[in-house]
């Protein structure tokens, strides 16, 4: 338990605040939770490299947990257009958390034994692609209305420009390109904390 509990904390604390952060606009095609929800990935990495595969999988679990908590009390919080978090939200939110990270622990395993870099890298790459895919479809498409239908999401199919200046697509695909550009640039980022912190806690590994 000692070993995972820093892990626990710390997915905790990444899901906490991007359930509040996501309520607060960043420009036109970003919420703040963009900016923290990617480093979950970084402690599901870390927490794999130090601990191995079945200690990361434990604290993406708990994650996940909190994560439903926090989309169950969105669901009870009524904003100014309704519910803070639908159903459609809260699904497409633990599915898809559930998903990526689970694929980043395996993926990051199929490369464990590369340059150190590679292995946190791909995982992440991977994990966050599907992250946004499946979220961002099963919250707004169109085609998947039917999961539940007293929620009007039309606003998210309105037809624009991609992010101002591309083709034009619904709405909701501009904020998941928006969504992905930032996780893959976190990616990148956040290989230097994945370095420091893996090097601090075993030295021979990193």
């Amino acid at each position: 338990m000692r070993r995972l509990l820093p892990g626990i904390l710390a997915m905790a604390a990444i899901v906490v605040a991007s359930n509040i952060l996501v309520q607060f606009l960043f420009g036109q095609w970003l919420t703040w939770g963009a900016f923290t929800y990617p480093f979950a990935f970084l402690v599901t990495d870390v927490m794999n490299r130090v601990h191995g595969a079945s200690t990361a999988r434990k604290v993406v679990l708990a994650g996940f947990v909190v994560g439903v908590v926090c989309s169950f009390v969105g669901t009870q919080i009524a904003g100014e257009s309704g519910p803070l978090v639908t159903w459609r939200i809260a699904l497409g939110s633990g599915l898809a958390f559930l998903s990526a990270q689970m694929l980043d622990v395996a993926v990051f395993n199929r490369f464990r034994e590369g340059r150190w870099w590679r292995a946190p890298l791909i995982s992440t790459l991977v994990g966050s692609s599907v992250d946004t895919a499946l979220f961002f479809t099963i919250a707004f498409s169109a085609m998947l209305s039917f999961i539940e239908p007293g929620n009007d999401v039309g606003w998210a199919g309105e037809v624009l420009p991609m992010l101002g200046v591309g083709p034009a697509v619904p709405l909701w695909v501009s904020l998941a390109v928006a969504d992905w550009t930032v996780k893959l640039s976190l990616a990148i980022v956040a290989l230097v904390p994945f370095r420091v912190i893996v090097r601090r806690l075993v030295p021979r590994v990193a």
